[in-house]
């Protein structure tokens, strides 16, 4: 691939953004997105709660996965107080299956921050937005260009695309001098003029049209300005260093249950799956034995293995089921990972504060 800029664009970025190219490039694209944006249910407020929740479930994952979380959510939690008062066990019980648990665990503490120390209200600038924990510059220019119409930008993968294709740029957006570039060439572009509807039409030009493989740039309202489509190098862009393979991980899962109950491990709050429960999780079948057999109970073999992906690991775990119902909450050795066991009505109850894989392990075990 060729990585050279065309002359143009590179006396464009020495010289900053000239301002007729960021006023061609925004009334283009802001009139391309009041027409095709998709219609989301976030789009329709200007609340900073309701934008912060939807940036923060949207990141690292579907937009079509997030969205029935973000109402069911709403609906539970719909102020910032609301969400600060709320249990932690139910806010993860209403991000089960939506992963990355760190994400609920984070605007559960942040909300608990904003009532402290600002009563609930959020600060109305980029910059202030970063002074709380867990509210990086992304999720700050979000809420500060699309309720506040502060000029600030945003970059996530989709806006590093779409202005890696438009400047011919080969940076690298995973590194952070890569993303540091991407994230002053925001700045460059934003215009005082709809600020947010700007940010959001670039992740949605990104998202819709602009895609990592094939962009359909006969339907791109800025492909006239675009040096990658010009020189054959759209497709390529970004450069990106390649993501780490996820770490294979293998473990013994103990499913014992009785009639209408099942015996699930709690997770410590901090860590993987924190504060989820799940059937308690070995390192190795000769501990998994011994566990058991301290507990009274005695082991069939293995009814299979159960696969699971996440961004940096793979897990493997063989199930396995006690062979005779539990009888209250048995003496089972208290792992690092644990701080305490529990008898769960089965099937479990709408909210259960179970993981995928936890999910995965429980039906494979007694629903097959």
């Amino acid at each position: 691939m060729s990585t050279r800029a065309p002359a143009s664009i590179i006396s464009e970025k020495k010289q900053g953004i000239s301002a007729s190219l960021k006023d061609r490039l925004h009334a283009r694209l802001v009139e391309w997105f009041d027409v095709h944006q998709r219609k989301l249910p976030w789009r329709t407020t200007k609340d900073p709660y309701a934008i912060w929740l939807s940036e923060v479930m949207a990141q690292q994952t579907r937009v079509e996965t997030a969205i029935p979380y973000y109402e069911k959510f709403l609906a539970a939690y719909p102020t910032v107080h609301h969400l600060a008062e709320a249990p932690l066990e139910g806010v993860l019980g209403l991000w089960s299956g939506l992963g990355y648990y760190r994400r609920a665990r984070m605007l559960h503490r942040t909300a608990g921050d904003l009532c402290r120390s600002h009563s609930g209200r959020f600060p109305r600038t980029k910059v202030e937005l970063e002074t709380l924990s867990g509210i990086g510059p992304y999720t700050a220019g979000a809420i500060a260009s699309i309720a506040f119409r502060e000029p600030a930008s945003v970059v996530d993968g989709n806006v590093v695309r779409v202005l890696a294709r438009i400047f011919n740029d080969d940076a690298d957006g995973r590194t952070p001098a890569g993303l540091g570039h991407f994230r002053s060439l925001a700045d460059a572009l934003i215009h005082d003029d709809r600020p947010g509807d700007w940010n959001q039409a670039l992740m949605e030009l990104g998202a819709t049209v602009c895609t990592p493989r094939e962009p359909a740039c006969g339907a791109c309202p800025v492909s006239e300005w675009c040096e990658g489509r010009r020189v054959g190098t759209a497709s390529d862009l970004p450069r990106l260093a390649k993501k780490p393979k996820p770490i294979p991980v293998a473990y013994d899962a103990l499913v014992a249950a009785g009639p209408g109950r099942v015996l699930l491990a709690e997770r410590s709050h901090e860590g993987l799956f924190g504060g989820l429960l799940e059937p308690p999780l070995f390192d190795a079948n000769p501990t998994l034995s011994e566990a058991a057999f301290t507990a009274g109970m005695s082991l069939t073999g293995a009814l299979g293995t159960v696969h699971h992906t996440l961004s940096h690991r793979k897990f493997s775990v063989a199930v396995h089921r006690a062979t005779q119902p539990v009888d209250g909450v048995p003496a089972l050795p208290m792992s690092s990972a644990y701080v305490a066991f529990h008898l769960v009505a089965w099937p479990l109850p709408e909210g259960a504060r179970v993981s995928t894989l936890a999910r995965k392990i429980l039906a494979f075990s007694l629903e097959t």
